[in-house]
């Protein structure tokens, strides 16, 4: 069976738009995922991945956090994104952190490209902004549990990486009808919002990720005192973005374990009653 891909407008105005899958045959009662962006925005491999959700008999939907009224702003255009991703990959990762050799690389560059990725960096790097889009997200979960006809009336669980990991448990915490959610190496919400959390959490870490994985267990700490439901996986020997193909930090062995568990982890969510 086939997949029907296509792009989506959603929200009160249909100001926003999203990247949906689905198998093209099927077409009411389908439970939905969510997959929430990394840093790059909607690019092939989160569309691969919502791709790889709607194979397994979800409808997949990637809400595109970084477009207003449909359309990407300039400085955060495809291509812009990917501008930015090319010159970080250029860099030894220890300049990525490093606001001085960072600018100095930049300043290296001819002007024009100087002043692009000096703006789309900003854009990109200058601080989540968690409100703006947790509302695209809300409307996401919304438009799908009572507007579009295949998922209409049906649960609706998330999946977010890095940025989108964080957006995810964010997610858990302000929409009281999600059914799951899963955090691959995203930070963790703060333990205030952890109280309002009525869905079962899973994580995914990589034990080299130190920056996310050292505060994993404080975590842990705080959803059990709060009687709420978190598990976890801690992959040894594993960096950043372990499940992200396209990076140099990707890990087979962890991204397939961590793909059949949170399957069978959405399974239960979604599926069984």
């Amino acid at each position: 069976m086939a997949l029907e891909t296509k792009w989506v407008r959603y929200g009160k105005n249909q100001e926003y738009i999203g990247y949906m899958a689905k198998m093209d045959r099927v077409n009411e009662n389908l439970p939905a995922v969510i997959v929430i962006q990394e840093i790059w925005g909607v690019d092939a491999h989160i569309q691969d991945i919502t791709e790889r959700f709607a194979q397994a008999g979800y409808l997949a939907f990637a809400p595109d956090l970084y477009a207003e009224n449909g359309e990407r702003i300039e400085d955060l255009k495809a291509e812009r994104v990917v501008e930015v991703r090319d010159f970080l990959d250029s860099l030894p990762h220890t300049v990525w952190n490093n606001p001085g050799e960072r600018e100095q690389a930049i300043r290296e560059l001819e002007e024009g490209k100087q002043n692009r990725v000096t703006k789309t960096f900003e854009k990109m790097f200058g601080g989540i902004q968690s409100s703006v889009y947790i509302e695209k997200l809300l409307a996401a979960t919304s438009f799908l549990r009572e507007e579009n006809e295949a998922t209409k009336g049906q649960g609706v669980v998330s999946i977010g990486f890095c940025m989108g990991g964080a957006l995810s448990g964010l997610l858990a915490c302000r929409d009281p009808q999600l059914k799951g959610a899963a955090i691959f190496y995203g930070n963790a919400p703060s333990e205030e919002e952890i109280k309002t959390i009525n869905c079962p959490v899973y994580g995914f870490y990589g034990e080299l990720d130190k920056r996310i994985s050292d505060n994993v267990p404080a975590f842990a700490d705080q959803m059990k005192s709060h009687n709420k439901l978190y598990k976890y996986e801690m992959y040894k020997d594993t960096h950043h973005a372990f499940f992200n193909d396209t990076r140099a930090s990707y890990k087979v062995s962890a991204a397939r374990d961590a793909f059949l568990k949170v399957l069978y982890f959405f399974h239960q969510a979604l599926i069984k009653e």
